[in-house]
C-alpha cells in the first residue's frame, strides 16, 4: 500500500495532533455565536490599544446584519468588502455570513481597472469600503449594477505616521466623512449600520455547505477567478490549524493580525481562526515594525502568522532590542519559499519553531506544513494536515502515482478544498478531478518520510509580498507601452524568500524604451506589487517551437547574469 493511503506521516505530528479532525457540522455563523457565548467578556479584538469583547463582537455583528438587510441583502448575494485591517472588517465579514450571502474580498490597493475585472464577474450590488476607496468604486462602471457603498473610516484610532503609510492624505482623514457621507450620492456611513436593530435570532441562518466567501486567485491564463470557499471549508481549516498547534490555550493568546484581511491567508488566521481558538486579534492596517512593537508592550503577541520578509524585519528588529519574541508560542510562515537564513534569525530569538506551511486559495488556504516537532525539514513545505490526504501523480495522466522520489504533480483531497470557480464550470472541471481532489499545478517531490518539497510552479505565478502576481496580467500592461513590441515577466527570488517582479522587453525596429512611461503605465494599471521593479531590454526572447515564452528560461538567464556579475565584483562570493 502506498504511504499516502496509510498516512504514515502522521508519526512525524507534535503531540497532541490528531490523524483527523472533527467534522463540521454548522456555519461560521455558528461558531461566532458560540464563541461570543463561552467567551463574552474576553477580547476578541485589540487595534491601536482599542478592544472589543467577544459579546461586544456578537452585538455589532447582529446589528450590522440588521442594517445590511435593511439595503436589500439577502442569502446568496455578493458583498464585496474592500478595507485594510481593522475591526470593521470582521464585523462587516460576519454580517454579511450571518444573512447567508457571500463576501467577495478585495485589495484596498487595486485600480479602478483591476476592481471593474473582477466587479463584472461577481456582480456585488452593495460594497463596504473604506472612504480612502469610495471615489474610485463610485467611478466603475454604472452598468456593473452598484446600487449602495457602505464607508467604512478606519483611521480615527490610527496616528498620524500609519495613515500616511495607508496613504491617507490628513486633510481627507479629517474631512473625507463629512464629504463622503453628506455629499457623496448613494454613500451609507457605516455607523449607520451599527445603529440598527438586533437581527432576529429567528432570521434563517446558513449551512455548512453554503459558500461563505469569493476569493480571487489568479491562473495560467492570467485572469482572475473567483474562487468559492464555503463555510464548511474555512471551519474547517481553523480546526486543522488549532489541532496542528496544541499547545496553543483556547481562550487564551494574541495572534498578531499582520497579513490582510483581503487575502486567503489573513482571512482564515486573523478571523477565522482567531475566533475558533477565542484568542485576541491584534490588528495592524500595515505592516510596521514600529506598530508592532509598540502593540507588543500591551499584549504580546503569541502567535504569529507571516511571510518570510515580515519575520525577517521583526527578528531585526528583536535583535536591536525594541521586540520581546520570547513569549511567541507559535509562528507559521506562508506564501513563499522560507529560507534557513530567516528561520535561524527568528529562532535565535523568539520562543517558538518557525515552520513552513502550503496551501493554496483553492485549500482555503493551508494544506500541509511542517510539524512543530523534532522532525520539521527547513526547506520542504512539510506534512499533510490531518484529514487531508495528498497524492504525487503523473502532470499528463493525474490519476498514475509516481513513486517516492520522483517529480509530479500535487493533488490534495480534504474538507479544506474549494467548492470551484464562480460562473467557471470548465475550469472547475479541469481543476477539480473525480472524488474532491484539486489539482494543484505545483510540481513537488516526495520522500519515504511523506515530507514534501516543491521542485517547480508549474503556473509560472510570481510570489511577492505574499501575493500572487500573474505574469500574463503584468504582460498585457507592459505591452501596452509605446516602443515595446514584447515582453516576459518573472519572478527573480532575493534573500529574504520573496521574488521581485522584473519585465524584459523587446523593442519594435527604431524604438527606444523610455522606463520612465513604463513606470506610469503601471502605476495605472496595475497595485503596487504587481508592478515591475526592474525592466530589461534584450534583443530577443526565448521561444518554444510553437512560439510560447519560455519564462523559465528568462528567469534562469537573469539569475546567471546577476550570479555573474557578482563574481566579477566579489569572486569569493
Amino acid at each position: 500500500m502506498h504511504l499516502n493511503e496509510t498516512r504514515e506521516w502522521n508519526r512525524f505530528y507534535a503531540k497532541g495532533t490528531p490523524i483527523d479532525i472533527e467534522p463540521v457540522t454548522g456555519s461560521l455563523a455558528d461558531l461566532l455565536d458560540e464563541r461570543c457565548a463561552q467567551w463574552a467578556d474576553r477580547d476578541a479584538i485589540s487595534f491601536f490599544g482599542r478592544t472589543v469583547t467577544y459579546r461586544e463582537l456578537g452585538e455589532r455583528v447582529s446589528r450590522v446584519a440588521q442594517g445590511l438587510a435593511d439595503l436589500g441583502v439577502g442569502a446568496g448575494d455578493r458583498v464585496a468588502l474592500i478595507m485594510p485591517n481593522a475591526p470593521q472588517h470582521v464585523i462587516a465579514f460576519y454580517a454579511v455570513l450571518r444573512l447567508g450571502a457571500i463576501v467577495v474580498e478585495h485589495n484596498p490597493l487595486y485600480t479602478r481597472d483591476e476592481l471593474e475585472t473582477q466587479f463584472r464577474d461577481h456582480r456585488a450590488s452593495v460594497v463596504i469600503a473604506w472612504t480612502n476607496v469610495v471615489e474610485t468604486v463610485q467611478s466603475l462602471p454604472k452598468d456593473l449594477g452598484i446600487e449602495t457603498v457602505v464607508a467604512v473610516d478606519v483611521t480615527r484610532a490610527m496616528p498620524f505616521a500609519t495613515r500616511a503609510a495607508l496613504r491617507l492624505p490628513i486633510a481627507k482623514a479629517r474631512e473625507g466623512r463629512a464629504k463622503l457621507w453628506a455629499e457623496t450620492t448613494g454613500t451609507v456611513p457605516f455607523a449607520t449600520l451599527e445603529r440598527a436593530q438586533a437581527l432576529p435570532a429567528s432570521h434563517p441562518r446558513p449551512s455548512r455547505d453554503d459558500i461563505a466567501c469569493l476569493q480571487y486567485t489568479s491562473g495560467t491564463t492570467g485572469t482572475p477567478k473567483g474562487a468559492m470557499i464555503s463555510h464548511g471549508n474555512l471551519w474547517a481549516n481553523a480546526r486543522q490549524g488549532a489541532a496542528w498547534m496544541p499547545d496553543f490555550t483556547r481562550g487564551e493568546g494574541s495572534i498578531y493580525g499582520l497579513l490582510p484581511m483581503f487575502h486567503s491567508f489573513g482571512v482564515l488566521l486573523s478571523i477565522i481562526y482567531s475566533i475558533e481558538t477565542g484568542s485576541r486579534a491584534v490588528l495592524f492596517p500595515t505592516f510596521d515594525p514600529e506598530l508592532v512593537s509598540q502593540a507588543a508592550k500591551r499584549f504580546p503577541p503569541t502567535f504569529v502568522p507571516a511571510v518570510p520578509p515580515m519575520f525577517d524585519r521583526l527578528a531585526r528588529v528583536a535583535r536591536d532590542g525594541k521586540l520581546d519574541l520570547t513569549g511567541v508560542v507559535y509562528a507559521i510562515s506562508g506564501a513563499m519559499t522560507l529560507t534557513p537564513a530567516v528561520v535561524n534569525r527568528w529562532e535565535a530569538l523568539a520562543g517558538s519553531m518557525l515552520n513552513e506551511g502550503y496551501g493554496l486559495t483553492e485549500t482555503s488556504p493551508v494544506a500541509l506544513a511542517n510539524p512543530f516537532s523534532d522532525a520539521r525539514r527547513i526547506g520542504a513545505i512539510g506534512i499533510p494536515f490531518p484529514s487531508t490526504d495528498i497524492r504525487v501523480v503523473n502532470p499528463d495522466q493525474p490519476t498514475e502515482q509516481v513513486e517516492l522520489g520522483e517529480v509530479g504533480e500535487l493533488l490534495i483531497a480534504g474538507p479544506q478544498v474549494f467548492q470551484g470557480y464562480w460562473n467557471r464550470p470548465e475550469e472547475t472541471a479541469a481543476t477539480l478531478l473525480e472524488g474532491g481532489w484539486l489539482r494543484t499545478g505545483d510540481l513537488v517531490v516526495q520522500d519515504e518520510d511523506g515530507f514534501v518539497t516543491v521542485v517547480d510552479r508549474k503556473k509560472e505565478l510570481i510570489i511577492t509580498g505574499g501575493f500572487n502576481v500573474s505574469p500574463s496580467e503584468v504582460e498585457r500592461v507592459v505591452n501596452t507601452v509605446p516602443g515595446v513590441a514584447e515582453s516576459a515577466v518573472v519572478g527573480v527570488a532575493r534573500g529574504s524568500g520573496a521574488e521581485i517582479v522584473t519585465a524584459v522587453v523587446v523593442l519594435e525596429e527604431g524604438s527606444t524604451f523610455d522606463e520612465d512611461a513604463a513606470r506610469e503605465t503601471a502605476r495605472e494599471h496595475l497595485a503596487e506589487f504587481k508592478r515591475p521593479s526592474t525592466y530589461v531590454v534584450w534583443e530577443e526572447l526565448p521561444k518554444s517551437l510553437i512560439g510560447k515564452v519560455l519564462r523559465r528560461t528568462v528567469r534562469d538567464t537573469l539569475v546567471a547574469d546577476r550570479n555573474a556579475v557578482r563574481a566579477q565584483v566579489d569572486p569569493e562570493a
